[in-house]
């Protein structure tokens, strides 16, 4: 959090270079950066709702480093690690080789962080750490290369499908996904949208439909997305980086098909999926279809009634469901 940034900085010892740029990597949206001159701050973040928070407060933003116009080398940086391991530690390699002065790492407990500095302190100096509010940050010079072995490849492969460190199921195809796909009709209508596409696995089984002429890849994730691109090479495929649950489509849709996420910290948010509900019935023609996987526990018929003429479980086992919704209402704003 942000208290342990300002203490590093203010009484902890860590010092920032007078000048140049410094790049703050995947901070989540409401940290508070003011311990940071914020005319140099260059704001690193993929997942959209958060870049937009962070660019409607008056950062420079970019979703990542590949988004630079040419290779840059940082005066400072600070990493705020992701719970997704692999993730994290090439945020913190990446920062260590684009840095020449300090990288700061901070996280909470349930993020990692004393993984992560376990894992430092074999191959670099690291400060000592500065414990609070669950978390700790420390710190180490950057420009080292020693970083480039322990990192973890940026890309990688789950059945033909290029993934990424930190994207949804990066390690293999989500088995509701999976179950999803093997239960969608053979037609699927001329205009689909895949809300929360992630790397593109359910966008591919909707493209072996002939009666599909668009489909819309829309997804939060900006290296997610990033992967969608390379797996899904179909000439109909139109790839929006974009929240789904403010998304606008540029037209008539007339299928939507999703996996909608159900949390963003360890705890499960079913109004995460209710929004997406929301969000297809909204989008969708009058006659027009959802269908969408979701954990059997989560309540989602409440809400799918409330915006849909007919609503029906088509597929399930222990674990998930498949819903198909129909003919959407028209909810005045």
């Amino acid at each position: 959090m942000s208290l342990r940034l300002s203490l590093a900085l203010e009484t902890g010892g860590c010092v920032l270079p007078d000048a140049g740029r410094i790049a703050v990597f995947a901070p989540r949206a409401g940290l508070d950066l003011s311990a940071l001159p914020k005319e140099r701050v260059l704001i690193l973040q993929p997942l959209r709702p958060d870049f937009e928070a962070y660019e409607a407060a008056g950062f420079t933003c970019l979703p990542g480093l590949s988004a630079l116009p040419q290779e840059e080398s940082f005066a400072a940086a600070v990493v705020y690690l992701p719970r997704a391991k692999a993730e994290a530690r090439l945020l913190v390699a990446q920062a260590a080789a684009q840095t020449s002065g300090p990288v700061l790492v901070d996280g909470g407990k349930t993020d990692g962080i004393d993984s992560i500095l376990k894992g430092l302190r074999k191959i670099t100096e690291t400060s000592a750490p500065i414990s609070k509010a669950h978390g700790k940050i420390f710190w180490f010079q950057g420009g080292n290369n020693a970083l480039v072995d322990w990192a973890p490849a940026t890309s990688g492969e789950v059945d033909g499908f290029v993934t990424a460190p930190g994207v949804f199921s990066a390690d293999g195809v989500d088995p509701a996904s999976a179950l999803l796909g093997e239960s969608l009709p053979q037609k699927l209508g001329a205009t689909v949208a895949d809300l929360g596409a992630g790397w593109g696995y359910l966008s591919a089984q909707i493209l072996t439909r002939d009666s599909v002429k668009d489909l819309h890849l829309v997804e939060a994730d900006h290296v997610a997305l990033d992967c969608a691109r390379r797996n899904v090479l179909d000439a109909r495929a139109h790839f929006h980086w974009a929240d789904a649950r403010s998304w606008k489509a540029p037209g008539q849709v007339n299928t939507v098909v999703m996996n909608p996420p159900f949390h963003t910290t360890r705890s499960a948010e079913p109004e995460l999926g209710q929004a997406f509900i929301a969000a297809a019935a909204n989008m969708l023609v009058a006659s027009g279809h959802l269908w969408m996987v979701a954990n059997r526990h989560l309540p989602y018929e409440t809400v799918l009634s409330a915006r849909f003429a007919a609503v029906t479980e088509v597929a399930g086992n222990t674990r998930f469901k498949v819903l198909h919704a129909q003919r959407p209402r028209r909810v005045k704003p």
